[in-house]
């Protein structure tokens, strides 16, 4: 199956989901990351944006001249706040003036559509070894109260989007209808939830079935697709069958929000997507198979067992970031539906 062949699935269907020819479907938007050697000049991406239908982008920070590119362009942007930044974000004199700088700089009629604030991404997660765990929320509060004071506040809603290690279920209860979150930040987590809460902002959370192939080779593999594992997963406390991992993962999250009393919490998936390189479960042909599930299941506002309907997602990534580290695995660097330099997939 030839890259360029399945690109060119990818983004037809992208643009049937997006433009409504086939079905409606709001939720979908991309990740737009730059950590690449040679970076594509942003009013080229915009412009790629919007010449395959894209309506939503997420980006890792507010650069000027990202900003200046989407003014204009009507696409619905999540702005952000790197981690670098969040002990700043702690003084509520700076999160007014980061508000000032980048949003509502940008924020008029003509201007940046902008939607969400994310401040942070994926701050607790556990190789982080608590390093941005008490600077976090300070940040979110100052954040949201500095966009609420700016006037802005009901249109543009702080979020922290954070990696699914931040909720899980016991181990006498492995089953998504047990989920908590975890526990050396349960309370922590219980305080960010009913802060965003009240002001009816959404919870953020990053989704990787492909992680939870990667380096286990005890899971089982058709489990991290949408097309049918031949044993679903059985859970204990509802006798809900799960086919497959994002639902099952999405679930858990919306047991752990039960369970801190905000179970119809909105959420929105920050991250979701398939790499086609750098790993033997990281290729084109999985790749493939899994968007020829997700897709449609988001065409089809099917939801998952707990939380059936819309859902709120953008796809990891628009653009190979040949920049990043591979510490994680040489997959990091090949999550994109374009290469670096804008072209489509293609064999050498």
């Amino acid at each position: 199956m030839g890259c360029s062949w399945f690109l060119s699935w990818v983004l037809l269907l992208l643009g049937l989901l997006l433009l409504g020819t086939c079905w409606s479907v709001d939720g979908l938007g991309v990740n737009w990351g730059t950590m690449a050697v040679k970076k594509l000049p942003p009013k080229i991406v915009v412009q790629m944006l919007k010449d395959n239908g894209i309506t939503k982008v997420k980006l890792f920070d507010a650069a000027d001249d990202t900003m200046v590119a989407l003014a204009g362009s009507d696409i619905e942007v999540m702005v952000a706040i790197p981690n670098d930044q969040l002990a700043v974000m702690g003084d509520y004199d700076r999160a007014k003036d980061w508000v000032k700088r980048n949003v509502t700089r940008y924020n008029f009629n003509g201007g940046v559509k902008i939607k969400y604030v994310a401040v942070g991404n994926e701050p607790f997660l556990e190789t982080y070894n608590g390093t941005f765990v008490n600077i976090t929320f300070p940040a979110l509060q100052n954040i949201q109260n500095a966009l609420n004071d700016a006037g802005v506040g009901d249109s543009i809603k702080a979020t922290v989007p954070l990696n699914a290690d931040v909720y899980n279920s016991p181990n006498d209860q492995p089953y998504p209808s047990a989920g908590r979150f975890r526990s050396d930040i349960n309370s922590l987590m219980t305080q960010m939830v009913d802060f965003m809460s009240k002001n009816n902002a959404p919870f953020t959370v990053n989704i990787y079935p492909f992680l939870s192939l990667y380096g286990n080779d005890n899971f089982p593999l058709n489990y991290a697709f949408f097309d049918g594992a031949p044993q679903p997963v059985v859970d204990g406390g509802t006798g809900i069958q799960y086919t497959n991992v994002f639902d099952a993962n999405f679930d858990t999250l919306v047991s752990a929000l039960k369970a801190v009393g905000h179970g119809d919490m909105p959420i929105i998936v920050g991250e979701v997507g398939w790499p086609t390189d750098g790993d033997k479960n990281a290729k084109i042909d999985y790749a493939y198979r899994f968007y020829n599930g997700l897709l449609p299941r988001l065409a089809s506002n099917r939801g998952t067992p707990l939380r059936p309907g819309y859902i709120e997602i953008y796809l990891f990534g628009l653009i190979d970031e040949d920049a990043k580290s591979i510490a994680p695995g040489n997959f990091e660097r090949h999550w994109g539906l374009f290469r670096e330099d804008g072209d489509g997939m293609r064999h050498e």
